[in-house]
């Protein structure tokens, strides 16, 4: 069984030269920034910018290439110090 859509009547104002709407309570979303895109039917539709999570970002990232690549190390020694 499907969830019925909600929907709630708002007024438009402007906001310098934008137009804007208040978002009542319970349609508020988390954080402080959104996407807005207008889909075929002229529809707006507003949503909550998600922070990615930890993996997605790093499988988001290309792999470094040859030339960005740190260059062998052919000896490796430590020479003794005191502390």
């Amino acid at each position: 069984m499907g969830s019925a859509i909600q929907t709630r009547s708002v007024r438009l104002f402007r906001n310098g030269r934008s137009q804007a709407i208040r978002i009542p309570r319970e349609f508020a979303l988390p954080g402080n920034e959104a996407t807005i895109s207008r889909d075929r039917k002229g529809r707006l539709i507003v949503e909550a910018m998600r922070t990615p999570s930890m993996v997605e970002l790093l499988h988001s990232w290309e792999p470094l290439s040859d030339e960005d690549a740190m260059p062998p190390i052919d000896k490796l020694t430590v020479e003794p110090f005191d502390l």
